[in-house]
């Protein structure tokens, strides 16, 4: 075994003292001179960068809700030598600059700061050859709640489709109510809390989602997302049979319909199937009406219908009638 080693060894001392061999190192020995020079070149020129520094809004009462985005940091575009900027990328921290609440506190509930308030903070954090070329945003702007706010309902802005024989039967939100945050002028105007559009189509299966609350400046949801829940069910046929009933009559008199009962044929979701039922339907038929009618037949018409049906028919649509008088005998 010691033998083999000492095999491989040598063959390995005999490859790296060859011809090739110390050409090759001799080349790449002169590549990474050149590296080395090309970088140290590079680095010397100037060079822009953008970096970000921390902003941070301090002492905001405990009543006090900032409505619009605050931005977490500053964009902040630089100029100076590629070393310098290669030191920011890889080790500078800048520390953040902080927003004294207090300070810029204003009656209209909107704040603007303009980013030349921010440049000495900034630029005492960079070296002295360090040229500020930027800073976005170059207008800071935030608006703020004292604590008014009120319960609105959510309301969907979509379009959605359910594939054939297949249909939408509820919309569910989680919330179904959401805290909305204004300068009273503004909360007095909100009534809901819109989603965010979206499209959907031909689904055939419960549809679950977060949705994002439209919001505008100065306003603020809490939840700004809720749960959305489209649950879609397949329809399916179903028959009932619903008397026909006579209504405002007078006490000698009464309704004979022939036939006495019509056929309602309709479309519902499978889950509510069992649900509908015969007197969930009304056809009633008033003495007005048939006393203007005369002769003719009457055309059926469905007083009560539930909800969540759909094409729905009816067999037959015209009915004889008759009226008749009623014994006091009976009528007793």
């Amino acid at each position: 075994m010691t033998k083999r080693y000492l095999n491989i060894a040598k063959r390995i001392k005999n490859f790296l003292l060859s011809k090739p061999s110390r050409e090759f190192f001799i080349f790449m020995f002169f590549v990474v001179i050149a590296s080395v020079f090309w970088l140290v070149q590079t680095l010397d020129r100037e060079y822009e960068m953008e970096v970000k520094v921390p902003l941070r809004l301090k002492n905001v009462p405990e009543n006090i809700v900032i409505t619009s985005d605050f931005p977490s940091d500053l964009s902040v575009n630089v100029r100076d030598k590629g070393n310098t900027l290669l030191n920011y990328r890889l080790t500078k921290r800048f520390y953040p600059i902080n927003i004294d609440f207090a300070e810029y506190q204003t009656r209209r509930h909107h704040v603007t700061i303009l980013s030349s308030t921010f440049s000495k903070a900034v630029t005492s954090q960079l070296g002295a050859n360090t040229h500020v070329v930027s800073i976005k945003p170059d207008t800071l702007e935030y608006y703020y709640s004292e604590g008014i706010s009120k319960k609105v309902p959510v309301q969907l802005q979509a379009r959605v489709t359910a594939g054939q024989q297949y249909y939408l039967s509820d919309t569910i939100f989680t919330p179904e109510h959401v805290t909305v945050y204004a300068p009273q002028g503004a909360l007095d105007t909100i009534k809901v809390a819109y989603t965010k559009y979206f499209e959907q189509t031909q689904i055939e299966d419960t549809l679950r989602r977060q949705v994002e609350l439209v919001s505008s400046r100065g306003v603020k949801f809490v939840p700004d997302v809720v749960d959305l829940i489209l649950p879609v069910d397949i329809y399916t046929e179903k028959s009932v049979e619903v008397p026909i009933e006579g209504v405002n009559f007078p006490a000698d008199k009464t309704l004979r319909a022939f036939p006495s009962k019509v056929k309602v044929t309709f479309h519902v979701g499978l889950s509510k199937y069992l649900d509908i039922k015969p007197e969930d339907f009304h056809v009633l038929v008033t003495y007005e009406e048939l006393m203007k009618l005369g002769d003719e037949k009457y055309q059926v018409k469905l007083k009560k219908v539930p909800k969540g049906i759909s094409q729905l028919r009816i067999y037959p649509q015209q009915v004889d009638f008759l009226i008749e008088n009623v014994n006091k005998d009976e009528s007793e």
